[in-house]
């Protein structure tokens, strides 16, 4: 019951708590998922993020439903100034309507250009900057609105600024829906390395509308069902079945996008709450990341998007472990039926061993000359299996 939302908003980081909203006013979607672990004190003030893009358009969103949804959720989180934001310099929503007028003031908007290649620490001292500039203190907070780099970029400003100040995540993509937003994990890319400078840092919540999901081109919505596949391989199989039932179509994701988007959080969920550091099961939410990574390095920020290098990165590695006995038979071309499926690149070229290596060797999950990589030995169980960083050549060879 979202009216009781501060009986319930757990009192540990560690503690991630998923619930369905009521119909909202205004709104066609009964349901919409939110996720929260914050703290019930007040915020002084809010920013919210956006990325420019050619792509995504957000006049595809009723007017109503997005100020309800932010209205409803900045409510609840007891914000003192409501709002206005200006998206892609196309669509004005004054949040009025559905905010307590008492609240309204202005928010202020930080924009940059969409895509990986912004995600870094230019950017970030831009922002610093920007926050330095409106006045922002350590009781105002910062609303990611956007897909995952949006996401991650204002986290780590939000994690860093002042010591941390407050943060909420709407994110808009599948990716950061079903992965990105949900765990804590902010950061920015570096030349060496993806999302080598971060933190670890619970946003207060997440809302996730999975109308947003119509904005959203092809290709931006099919690369996300790379994080959706690999969750029904390392845990859930009876999402990996539903995903075997669908046939493949934008139209059939966004027909079953609550689904998946639910199971695919509650996975993390479990996960995170175990383990949020990262120092053992969460790593399993790495299986086909640390190849991936690599590609996504080598081949330039935002070329090949993260859900598909994840793919390719999840087919490579079990190509490989299959071949040891480390994965069950068959499983590798089972993988890339999904994959391509869904429409999912299952190969990069040029495939450059060496240069693909030494990305690997800045990897997070390395532990000196070991690395920790991330194999399924059965469909819905994962396992971690450690290496000699040398090694890892070797599962990158065709």
């Amino acid at each position: 019951n979202f009216d009781n939302i501060s009986t319930i908003i757990p009192t540990s980081k560690t503690n991630v708590e998923i619930f369905e909203l009521p119909a909202i006013k205004n709104t066609t979607t009964p349901e919409v998922f939110f996720t929260t672990n914050g703290e019930e004190e007040g915020w002084g003030g809010c920013v919210v993020y956006s990325a420019k893009s050619g792509s995504n358009n957000f006049n595809a969103i009723n007017e109503n439903r997005a100020n309800s949804i932010v209205g409803i959720c900045l409510n609840k989180l007891n914000t003192a100034r409501p709002y206005y934001f200006d998206y892609e310099n196309n669509l004005n929503i004054a949040f009025s309507n559905n905010i307590d007028t008492s609240i309204l003031e202005s928010v202020e908007m930080f924009d940059f250009l969409e895509g990986e290649a912004s995600k870094n620490l230019k950017t970030v001292n831009k922002a610093y900057e920007f926050l330095v500039k409106h006045e922002m203190t350590r009781t105002d907070g910062i609303v990611a609105l956007g897909g995952g780099v949006v996401g991650d970029l204002a986290g780590f400003v939000a994690s860093t600024y002042m010591r941390g100040i407050h943060f909420l995540q709407i994110p808009t993509s599948l990716t950061a829906q079903v992965d990105s937003s949900i765990g804590g994990k902010t950061g920015v890319n570096t030349s060496f390395a993806k999302n080598m400078v971060g933190t670890f840092t619970q946003p207060d919540g997440v809302l996730i509308d999975p109308e947003t999901l119509q904005t959203l081109g092809k290709r931006e919505l099919i690369e996300g069902m790379g994080e959706v596949i690999k969750y029904g391989l390392i845990d859930d199989v009876e999402l990996w079945e539903e995903l075997s039932a669908m046939d493949g179509s934008p139209e059939s994701i966004l027909a079953h996008a609550e689904s998946i988007i639910y199971r695919s959080c509650n996975v993390k969920r479990r996960v995170v709450v175990e383990d949020e550091l990262d120092n053992g099961v969460r790593l399993y939410l790495n299986f086909g990341h640390t190849i991936g990574h690599a590609i996504e390095a080598t081949a330039g920020y935002g070329k090949v998007m993260h859900g598909e290098a994840v793919a390719i990165g999840m087919v490579q590695i079990s190509r490989v472990a299959e071949k040891k006995g480390l994965m069950p038979q068959g499983i590798t071309q089972a993988i890339e039926n999904m994959c391509q499926k869904f429409g999912l690149p299952t190969d990069y070229q040029p495939w450059q061993v060496d240069e693909l290596y030494n990305a690997l060797k800045h990897d997070k999950k390395a532990r000196g000359h070991m690395i920790k990589t991330v194999i399924v030995p059965e469909l819905g169980r994962a396992a971690i299996n450690q290496i000699p960083l040398e090694e890892m050549k070797a599962y990158l060879e065709k």
